[in-house]
């Protein structure tokens, strides 16, 4: 074996330990919990490794949903403190319940965020 070499995990001898099926669908289950397969998860557990959890991906495209909203709405806001001609058609005693009701959807939307944020960032058993 060539001295500069770092040695891999596929050559190395491997532990065999012998566990029940519902242990086994256990430790599987952990283990996606925290993004790892069953092997990287129980060598981390052996070495003294506390393996750290992973976000929710359906949780992160919520969060990313509600943003996009969030920026659309944002963006009305802008245009309609511009001077931009497309708003013409719009009536000024209209406009101030158009904006109160887009910021009362700016305000839920930062709310719900603020909720999932917590939800993903729990950390899990």
């Amino acid at each position: 074996m060539d001295e500069d070499r770092t040695p891999t995990r596929k050559g190395s001898p491997a532990i065999k330990v012998r566990v029940l099926p519902e242990e086994k669908a256990t430790i599987e289950a952990l283990a996606r919990d925290v993004g790892l397969s069953a092997s990287s998860y129980l060598r981390q557990m052996g070495l003294g490794y506390k393996p750290r959890g992973v976000v929710d991906m359906e949780e992160v495209q919520r969060l990313v949903a509600i943003n996009g909203d969030l920026g659309r709405m944002g963006g009305l806001l802008k245009l309609w403190l511009s001077d931009d001609p497309k708003l013409d058609e719009f009536k000024p005693e209209n406009m101030r319940a158009i904006v109160r009701g887009l910021l009362k959807k700016i305000e839920a939307g930062q709310e719900e965020l603020r909720e999932i944020a917590k939800a993903v960032l729990i950390a899990r058993p």
